[in-house]
């Protein structure tokens, strides 16, 4: 039987699952279609919080995957729900990220203030492409402020459509060395992002599929999903098949198409 028979609904990732950059992976709208045709619902679980979530699904149906807002469950969303539990609004935020991290941070209740001299009580991090040394500075100043700090996610790569990128962690990082401080994070490999797209599927089974170790998979295996690491991402085969702990996939597949066959790629007891 093939491996997709076996659930009622799957968890995409999408960097390195679904879409490299601006480019759909080859096999991937075809896989979402037969998917779909099968009667199984989908939800896409990235921690990519550059864009909304309505974007996130207009890019995806332009690439031809059907795909709505709603089935979008984005760290930027998460980053702001975690920022909430230790911050009360309207608090001053500094948004270091995406123009529409900084809406939701607004639709919250917050103060969007735009540099340390606002005198912030925290900082929110989330990706954006276009962050310079500038966007950083003032949140490492802030920071060794004493404003709060808060992260989307600490992906520290990203695949694009030239290669791997450096991704919100990387930029993390930087704004670590300058201030000697970690932030608090949500997104992958927490498992909270799983486990509300689940419910919202009333999925009982549900698969999650991704393409990185250290977010997709450790965050499937700590929600008790079923996982598949598929190698059209940031993992080779090598470092799948070695993975230890809630790090190993239950699945590792070559391509999406593998969930429709008979040998559906390497399953490690």
């Amino acid at each position: 039987m093939p491996l997709i028979d076996h659930h009622d609904a799957v968890l995409f990732d999408l960097d390195g699952v679904l879409y490299a950059g601006p480019e759909a992976i080859d096999g991937a709208p075809e896989a979402v279609r037969s998917i779909k045709q099968r009667q199984l619902r989908c939800a896409f679980v990235t921690n990519n919080a550059s864009r909304s979530a309505e974007q996130i699904a207009a890019h995806l149906r332009e690439l031809g995957i059907d795909a709505q807002a709603s089935e979008v469950f984005g760290s930027a969303p998460a980053g702001v729900r975690l920022m909430r539990q230790h911050v009360p609004p309207p608090a001053r935020i500094l948004v270091t990220g995406s123009q529409a991290l900084r809406q939701l941070v607004s639709e919250a209740g917050y103060t969007v203030v735009h540099s340390a001299q606002d005198r912030p009580y925290a900082v929110i991090q989330g990706f954006e492409p276009t962050l310079g040394w500038t966007d950083l500075a003032e949140a490492a100043y802030a920071i060794n402020a004493g404003a709060a700090w808060f992260a989307t996610n600490l992906d520290r790569n990203v695949p694009r459509e030239h290669g791997i990128a450096p991704a919100n962690g990387a930029l993390v990082e930087a704004i670590h060395f300058a201030t000697g401080t970690r932030p608090r994070a949500a997104g992958k490999p927490e498992p909270v992002m799983f486990t509300q797209a689940a419910e919202a599927l009333a999925a009982q089974n549900p698969l999650v599929i991704g393409d990185r170790l250290d977010t997709d998979i450790l965050g499937g295996n700590r929600a008790g999903c079923t996982t598949a690491l598929v190698l059209t991402g940031s993992t080779s085969r090598a470092e799948a098949e070695t993975a230890t702990g809630d790090q190993k996939p239950d699945w590792i597949i070559t391509s999406l198409q593998d969930l429709f066959t008979e040998t559906t790629g390497t399953h490690d007891e």
